[in-house]
């Protein structure tokens, strides 16, 4: 088997990079609202604001990090199949970076909506890395 990790540390980092870039983004848009209170949005807000959806985004990402990086830190620890360990990396990271997109354009209160298809593609990644992590510990 082939040890190399190198696809899942680069769609590692770029997960943490598109973290940040929404921890940014969240953080900015909301500070330049008047009368902004630095930890409070307004309850009133929703997804025709886009300083509601960027913080839900940033939180959506937040909330799922931290399965994902376990996951990841244990797939590589266990000597999980490289290959496939990074190309459900990189398939995860590829796929929050369009959600976050589709989440920054578009209003909608619709439920599916557009980045709810991105949102179950990372899903779906997420439960492939987490089924590569039990096949490498039996």
């Amino acid at each position: 088997m082939n040890y190399d990790y190198s696809l899942t540390f680069i769609g590692t980092y770029i997960a943490l990079v598109t973290l940040l870039v929404q921890a940014l983004v969240a953080a900015t848009s909301k500070a330049k609202q008047p009368g902004a209170i630095p930890g409070k949005i307004d309850e009133h807000l929703s997804h025709n604001s886009f300083v509601f959806r960027a913080h839900r985004t940033f939180m959506n990402s937040l909330e799922n990090m931290p399965l994902f990086i376990g996951s990841v830190f244990l797939g590589v620890f266990s000597g999980a199949h490289a290959k496939w360990l990074g190309i459900l990396v990189i398939t995860y990271a590829v796929a929050r970076i369009v959600h976050m997109i589709l989440y920054y354009a578009i209003a909608t209160e619709t439920n599916p909506s557009p980045r709810s298809y991105f949102f179950g593609i990372a899903l779906l990644a997420q439960i492939g890395i987490l089924g590569l992590v039990g096949v490498a510990l039996i």
